[in-house]
């Protein structure tokens, strides 16, 4: 596996002119094979011919000799018809008499005459005559009986030397490997130039395409675009390609930049909100402070909720809303907050001629972020108020409940859309559909509620018109300033 691996991530140029080196090797392996069979036996049907043609002269002219048992006169036979066929090289002959004993032989020394054939050598020829090659030798045997008016007179026994025939196979053999390896490289090196030029335009983009992974994307020059064919249309399709990308880098920045201003506008009229929404009730507390000011009570008591509303406008200044929480100086709800959201929702009651019934069960401190409690609950009041008809109710029910503390807000409105309703619940953090619909409080109101981690549940009010309940966790561990 690590070896094919390995292979795989060789380039195309080594690859194709490695698999024609393997194709030609298996295809010469084959053709070769093919060639020296045929060649062989051609080769021995040839010498079978020229043994038959030789046997068939000897046999006449040995029959008048072996009627007679005549031994000389058949060795003479034998021995002139060595040099009769030169295109035959006879390496013995012999003849034997009926009773299969020697009569005469080209070796008399190796086969005296009247002995007996050793049984290695009767083997080696063919039974009842025939041809009959070595297997892996050099010689070949072709046997004959030498029968007269159909009486059998003997037999001639004949060997052939096939070295000349080897050696033509060989030189054969190597002149198809020579012819093979020459041919394999003149492919393998067309394969390779060919494979190059084929895969340059490949290598061209992989090029580009490094570089723009490194940098902005870059296109082609103006000529390869003109070429024609795949490679063309390769061309084509990428500088297609580079000119979407880079229309999609500047829509991305202009959407950006868009964005970036986007949110300093929602920024900006955040804070402007957040900042007027308290201006009515501190006015109040300044017309009281000129009409009642000798009073002491009536004077702490403005004097109390203007220190109040002020800080909590520096701390959204601080702040700068949601977008940066200030470090380490949150302080606990105190239940003087909630008294204050009362006395800051009087005015937009009294223009509306709203009726608030106020319930507050809340005794102490809630460690709870004041600033963020109080914007969240100050804006869901303002948009009941704005909700509810002129003479209507609107009800604020505020206590703890285990570790949590709960508002409770009814209105006597027509109810809150659907899709404003999903849009409070959302926990998440991103845009929504619905959010460029959204009125600014309620977008300011979703955002400090996920902040704090806080849930608002909606649901119809008795009222006839909606019921928001808020529930705000504790938060022990974060450190309020002003904790008593």
């Amino acid at each position: 596996m690590r070896r094919a691996l390995s292979v795989a991530s060789w380039p195309l140029t080594v690859q194709i002119p490695l698999l024609v080196v393997i194709l030609m090797v298996a295809l010469s392996l084959t053709v070769s094979q093919q060639v020296l069979g045929r060649l062989q036996a051609t080769q021995e049907r040839h010498l079978q011919e020229l043994g038959n043609a030789y046997l068939d002269g000897l046999s006449s002219s040995l029959i008048p000799a072996v009627l007679r048992r005549d031994v000389w006169e058949t060795f003479d036979t034998v021995d002139r018809a060595k040099g009769m066929y030169r295109g035959l090289a006879a390496a013995g002959t012999i003849v034997l008499d009926p009773a299969g004993r020697v009569l005469a032989a080209s070796d008399p020394r190796m086969f005296p005459t009247g002995s007996n054939l050793p049984p290695d050598v009767t083997s080696k020829f063919a039974k009842g005559g025939g041809f009959r090659t070595e297997e892996g030798g050099t010689l070949a045997f072709l046997s004959r009986d030498l029968v007269y008016e159909d009486r059998k007179l003997g037999s001639v026994y004949a060997s052939f030397d096939t070295t000349h025939l080897a050696a033509e196979r060989q030189e054969v053999l190597m002149t198809l490997v020579a012819t093979n390896i020459a041919i394999t490289i003149v492919l393998a090196g067309l394969g390779y130039f060919a494979v190059g030029r084929m895969v340059r335009p490949i290598r061209l983009l992989t090029d580009h395409l490094q570089q723009s992974a490194k940098a902005e994307v870059m296109p082609l020059s103006p000529e390869f675009r003109s070429a024609v064919g795949e490679t063309g249309r390769l061309f084509r399709s990428y500088g297609r390609l580079v000119d979407a990308v880079r229309d999609r880098e500047n829509l991305a920045r202009r959407l950006a930049e868009e964005e970036r201003l986007a949110s300093l506008g929602r920024l900006a009229s955040g804070m402007a909100h957040e900042i007027n929404n308290p201006l009515g009730g501190l006015f109040n507390s300044l017309d009281t402070l000129k009409r009642h000011g000798d009073k002491p009570l009536a004077r702490k008591a403005s004097i109390d909720l203007l220190e109040r509303g002020l800080a909590g406008i520096r701390d959204v200044v601080k702040t700068a809303l949601v977008s940066y929480r200030s470090g380490g100086e949150a302080r606990a709800l105190h239940p003087a907050d909630i008294a204050d959201l009362r006395l800051l929702l009087h005015p937009e009651a009294e223009r509306r001629s709203l009726t608030i019934a106020w319930t507050s069960a809340i005794g102490g401190d809630i460690p709870v972020d004041a600033t963020m409690a109080r914007q969240i609950l100050l804006n869901l009041l303002l948009n009941a108020c704005a909700a509810s008809p002129p003479g209507s109710v609107v009800t604020f029910s505020a206590r703890r409940s285990g570790e949590t503390f709960v508002v409770t807000i009814d209105d006597s409105g027509t109810g809150m859309p659907e899709e404003a309703a999903a849009y409070l619940r959302s926990r998440d953090v991103l845009t929504t559909l619905y959010e460029p619909n959204a009125g600014l409080g309620l977008w300011l109101v979703r955002r400090l509620l996920i902040e704090l981690g806080a849930a608002a549940a909606i649901e119809p009010s008795a009222l006839g018109g909606t019921r928001i309940v808020v529930t705000f966790p504790f938060n022990h561990e974060e450190a309020f300033a002003d904790v008593a």
